[in-house]
């Protein structure tokens, strides 16, 4: 797949396992991932990065193939979700961020068009969230373009 905004097709691609079992190495049942999981999230640490440490430092290579759930469904059963989705939250961080940055540096016209591309794929993503119910129907993100410019 292409990127959005840029004419690369990117270099390579990962492939999951075709299996659907747990691997044999994996020492730890579910009920002992699932209660790492709630702790990991309790200790602030995102959904992502749960995943990334739970491969990397205790060897669990696909949590859906082991459990059956996704780390979001098993944060959504001990009600530990946020309410805003984490690649959400992390694409409003980066407007912020440009924002910060375009009120110091005013002819910065390349991160103007930045700050609007952001702002659309956050209005992309928040609509789609909405739709699937990830997100109350009242959430909505203000721009800044227009006092910028």
């Amino acid at each position: 797949m292409g990127r959005m905004y840029s004419h690369s097709k990117g270099k390579s691609h990962s492939v999951r396992p075709t299996f659907k079992s747990s691997p044999s190495w994996v020492i730890y049942s579910q009920d002992e991932v699932e209660a790492l999981i709630v702790k990991m999230a309790k200790d602030e640490i995102p959904p992502s990065l749960i995943g990334v440490k739970l491969r990397d430092e205790y060897g669990i290579p696909l949590l859906k193939n082991f459990i059956g759930k996704s780390i979001n469904e098993i944060l959504k059963a001990h009600n530990l979700e946020k309410d805003i989705p984490e690649d959400l939250e992390l694409l409003v961080k980066r407007a912020r961020g440009i924002q910060l940055h375009l009120k110091k540096n005013t002819g910065d016209r390349k991160n103007v068009r930045s700050l609007e591309l952001v702002e659309a794929k956050i209005h992309r993503l928040s609509k789609r969230y909405k739709k699937l119910g990830f997100m109350p129907p009242d959430w909505k993100y203000i721009s800044k373009v227009a006092q910028l410019t």
